[in-house]
């Protein structure tokens, strides 16, 4: 008896931890969608992710001390430009996208990323099986499908633009950061990246003339960054960093496609968003060429490729 419970302590904790991820990162494009009704959409994410980074950053220091800061300028530039990139560059844009789609359309189209990824390696002669590119194939109809009309969605093609861009960025920084010098530390270098892209969304908020009025920010907005933060940022990173080393890859991936259902559900639950059939043909043609791309990468590797690290701060 005192086996069995041995046995299956890891298994549950593997899929807590999975639930975890499935669910917390399914639901930060509803956060970011409730944070922004009262909030610019750049200074809030400023606000998140200087708020996480800093809060990663004294953990570790008071963790393992000056040690786990210990990097070249080379390794510190590269998670800078990484962080700027997804976060900035990526969240960013997701962000002002929501202003104008539902954030389950924003999730499905986010749920693109792998595909540009393959893309990319296709592009520097990195010739991927012709399984995965028959994922990006189908997974691209799916966009497509979406992108036709805007969704179905009043004001739905900006959005689409902005989002596409988004998606845009986060790969290319996804895609950099397995090929340049980056922390050895993975939560340090997950700290930079969240204090140079929070940092960078704050000088474009600015710039573009955005204000964060603290007396017009509702209560609601305020729990949601909050929960961006605390729980978004920094319960999900921490659950999915401990499955890569205690998962198969295989199936820790399997978030990739469905964080855009979870999204989806929530946005229909708790803030009554309305859901299109061309949302939902598109988003199932996307998610199934997702999973066939994830599916035949993952096939007998023992590390994790750039997917994962798309969203490794940027959720």
């Amino acid at each position: 008896m005192s086996t069995n419970a041995t046995d299956n302590r890891p298994t549950l904790l593997v899929w807590g931890a999975l639930a975890i991820v499935y669910v917390v990162w399914g639901s930060t494009y509803l956060g970011i969608k409730i944070a922004i009704e009262t909030m610019p959409p750049l200074l809030h994410g400023a606000l998140r992710f200087v708020t996480a980074g800093l809060l990663l950053a004294g953990f570790l220091l008071l963790r393992k001390g000056r040690a786990a800061f210990r990097m070249s300028p080379r390794q510190f530039g590269g998670a800078a430009l990484v962080g700027l990139l997804l976060l900035t560059g990526g969240n960013g844009m997701v962000a002002v996208a929501q202003q104008y789609i539902s954030s389950g359309l924003a999730a499905l189209l986010v749920a693109s990323v792998p595909l540009w990824l393959v893309v990319f390696r296709f592009l520097v002669r990195d010739r991927p099986a012709v399984l995965t590119l028959a994922g990006v194939l189908v997974g691209f109809c799916g966009v497509a499908a979406l992108s036709l009309n805007g969704g179905g969605e009043s004001g739905g093609t900006t959005g689409i633009v902005v989002i596409l861009l988004a998606s845009l960025s986060w790969s290319i920084g996804s895609f950099l950061s397995a090929r340049i010098p980056m922390p050895p530390n993975v939560w340090t270098a997950s700290a930079i990246e969240m204090l140079a892209g929070g940092m960078g969304l704050a000088v474009v908020g600015l710039s573009l003339g955005e204000r964060l009025d603290v007396t017009a920010v509702s209560g609601r907005s305020w729990a949601a960054v909050a929960y961006l933060v605390l729980v978004g940022s920094l319960v999900g990173f921490t659950a999915y960093t401990w499955l890569l080393g205690n998962a198969p890859i295989s199936l820790v991936s399997t978030y990739a496609y469905v964080n855009p259902v979870v999204a989806v559900l929530l946005g229909v639950l708790v803030v009554d968003e309305h859901v299109t059939s061309q949302i939902l043909l598109g988003g199932l043609v996307i998610i199934v060429g997702v999973a066939l791309v994830v599916s035949t990468e993952r096939r007998g590797r023992s590390r994790p490729a750039p997917v994962p690290e798309a969203a490794r701060a940027a959720r």
